[in-house]
């Protein structure tokens, strides 16, 4: 089993706050974790039907059976059990509740009205590469992982990632999104997935998507929130710092999973990724979605912007720390290019007095660390990660 970078910070904050919730996809380990660090706490799904049954039913009864130490898995099946939570933490002080859910949609909204200033919530995402590299200690193929992803279950079973996301799109995210939203034509949603996959690393566009596919533009902005709702993707936000008025004013479109990304454009091999015209954006993809677990295992939120001007300087990462930023180009090329570095001098011009370093991720092996940039292999991506 591969540990987990957020394991000891979890146990610490456990013991300060009554309840704690974990929420994040589906399958990325919340109860592997929760089990593995919590083994002194009762555990309950509300996945299983006789459980959630009795929970809708008779929650005091169903509460009263744990006491106030249990790990209660997929609470947002019964989001109602959060006010009756709420009032055994009010009583009883030094409760040891852990709650994971995977649709922060109904759950934060829940936590919010019931649960205020009692619950800590922590976001657990599927493994980083830095979990991945911690049990292998060898050098990662950023293409061959573009394929496989990071899901648990991939490793720790050792499964085909085709098989995998396969059963990952059909089971949890086309039956859990058709419970949210009325889908007449699962085909229609289904091409809406694909298409969301085509635009990864791109500006969204929600009317060249409507059009796409054919529902309306509001469908589609629904259905884009319950996707980041889910943790299926996310949106990487422009930076701007009112400069002046030439900045892109949409997002990005990514996903928190690569693996994912790649099944749904029908990538299933290394060749396929070299040689695909999307292979620049699932290696941006990757990298970007590394930056945001380190955020999340470390109990902080997002950061991280994009630039993009009307004079198309645009630069893929910025990292922006406090009064500073650290503008990172992304090149899925393995072997640097003078071009490269062309777009982080033109932000630097920009942002002079902001501009901490600068840094470039790329698909080859060696590190370099020029006068004006620091070069970072994808393999090396941690060592800039860790000093940001």
């Amino acid at each position: 089993m591969i540990k987990r970078d957020i394991e000891e910070k979890l146990m610490r904050l456990s013991k300060k706050y009554p309840v704690l919730t974990i929420t994040g996809p589906r399958q990325s380990g919340k109860t592997t974790l929760c089990k593995k660090i919590f083994k002194n706490k009762k555990y309950v799904s509300l996945e299983e039907l006789d459980n959630r049954d009795f929970a809708m039913n008779d929650p005091r009864g169903f509460l009263k059976q744990f006491g106030n130490n249990v790990i209660i898995d997929e609470i947002q099946r019964v989001p109602h059990l959060l006010s009756y939570i709420q009032s055994i933490v009010d009583e009883k002080k030094n409760s040891g509740f852990v709650l994971t859910g995977s649709a922060q949609f109904e759950l934060m909204n829940e936590i919010s009205q019931s649960l205020a200033g009692r619950s800590l919530v922590v976001k657990l995402l599927p493994f980083s590469l830095k979990e991945v590299k911690r049990k292998y200690k060898k050098r990662i193929d950023p293409f061959e992982i573009i394929i496989k992803g990071f899901y648990p279950r991939v490793y720790d079973k050792n499964l085909d990632p085709s098989s995998f996301y396969s059963s990952y799109v059909s089971t949890y995210i086309e039956r859990d999104l058709r419970m949210l939203i009325n889908i007449k034509d699962l085909s229609v949603f289904q091409k809406f997935l694909k298409i969301c996959a085509g635009r990864t690393g791109n500006v969204l566009n929600l009317i060249s998507i409507s059009n796409d596919i054919g529902v309306s533009h509001t469908t589609v902005k629904k259905w884009i929130s319950i996707l980041e709702a889910s943790y299926i993707i996310f949106l990487l936000p422009p930076y701007s710092a009112n400069i002046n008025k030439r900045i892109i004013k949409s997002p990005k479109l990514y996903f928190y999973d690569v693996g994912l990304a790649s099944y749904l454009l029908g990538i299933e091999n290394k060749k396929q990724v070299i040689r695909d015209p999307m292979r620049g954006f699932l290696f941006e993809n990757l990298v970007i979605s590394e930056f945001i677990k380190y955020r999340y295992n470390n109990l902080k939120s997002s950061n991280l912007y994009f630039y993009r001007d009307s004079h198309n300087i645009e630069v893929d990462l910025i990292y922006e720390n406090g009064s500073e930023l650290t503008p990172v180009e992304i090149k899925s090329g393995e072997t640097i290019s003078s071009d490269y570095f062309y777009n982080l001098k033109e932000f630097k011009k920009i942002f002079s007095k902001k501009v901490r370093s600068l840094a470039l991720v790329y698909a080859g092996e060696k590190n370099q660390f020029r006068t004006d940039t620091d070069i970072f292999s994808f393999n090396s991506l941690n060592s800039l990660i860790d000093r940001l």
